[in-house]
């Protein structure tokens, strides 16, 4: 049975999401059980096309990245793929009527981790941005409003600044793996060799400037999705606290991350400021 099928490939992208992400995986299960599967399947589907371009060093990166982008749209015509993660995505993406742009922006800037490493513009970091970032926010609100377009329409620009925070703030705090380990530099007009505390100081206003304005479109959210997306921000923004307190040089250095205890912390303070609505 199909049916069966359905089940053991939800599980896989449930698995992928809580493998590669304790932090996301805290904060989906802050979700209402509604909604949650659904997300899942999301991470799932972008989690692997983003490890396809990152990781498999020791592979033919771009024809593994040629196959799953045939594989997907095979899936999204078909409503089903061998490919459990795949799936399952596909499930979520007709069940919102999820808009095939979304995929197809997302699926481009991946592509373009495959050979672009410089990104020299303020034209060319937003385009990036937008496919690799925005428009996965953009495909969860659509999750959030359960497919509700004046709802989506009303969050929309509100979802897009806080998928843009949320990659700003990784692309800061992996400076150091992005530029030794796959020669990548995503901000413009930044010299990675002598990253100073001004250049720092820039990237995180703009980041800033990005997360208050997502937070205006959490405090719109439904209920079945505000705490969990509430979770997620104040866990990107207690990891933007720490980058702006790190010398610019130690950025560079290390890998600046929250701990697990903090992590704990966070969702407490985080549940009684939603309890008295203190978003």
């Amino acid at each position: 049975m199909k049916a069966i099928f359905d089940v053991v490939s939800k599980q896989c992208s449930k698995i992928v999401t809580k493998s590669y992400s304790t932090s996301f995986s805290l904060a989906t299960k802050m979700l209402s059980n509604t909604i949650r599967q659904d997300i899942y399947n999301i991470y799932g589907f972008v989690r692997f096309a983003d490890e396809i371009v990152d990781s498999f060093h020791d592979y033919n990166k771009e024809a593994l990245f040629n196959k799953f982008s045939e594989d997907l749209d095979q899936a999204l015509q078909d409503k089903i793929s061998l490919n459990p993660i795949l799936n399952a995505f596909q499930e979520t993406y007709h069940k919102y009527q999820i808009d095939i742009n979304l995929v197809n922006a997302f699926m481009k800037s991946m592509r373009m981790d495959l050979h672009k490493q410089h990104y020299l513009t303020d034209e060319e970091f937003k385009s990036y941005i937008y496919g690799s970032a925005d428009v996965v926010g953009l495909m969860c609100l659509k999750v959030f409003v359960k497919g509700n377009q004046d709802k989506y329409e009303a969050l929309k620009d509100s979802a897009m600044s806080l998928g843009s925070a949320f990659q700003k703030v990784n692309f800061l705090r992996d400076l150091k793996a992005d530029y030794e380990d796959l020669s990548r530099t995503y901000f413009p007009n930044t010299d990675l060799n002598h990253l100073d505390e001004a250049s720092k100081q820039d990237i995180i206003a703009d980041i800033e400037n990005d997360f208050a304005n997502g937070l205006q479109g959490i405090k719109k959210l439904p209920i079945e999705a505000k705490f969990g997306v509430f979770i997620a921000y104040r866990y990107y923004s207690q990891l933007l606290k720490k980058l702006k307190k790190t010398p610019a040089l130690e950025i560079k250095s290390t890998r600046i991350r929250v701990p697990n205890y903090k992590k704990v912390e966070l969702l407490t303070r985080s549940y009684v400021k939603y309890q008295l609505n203190l978003l």
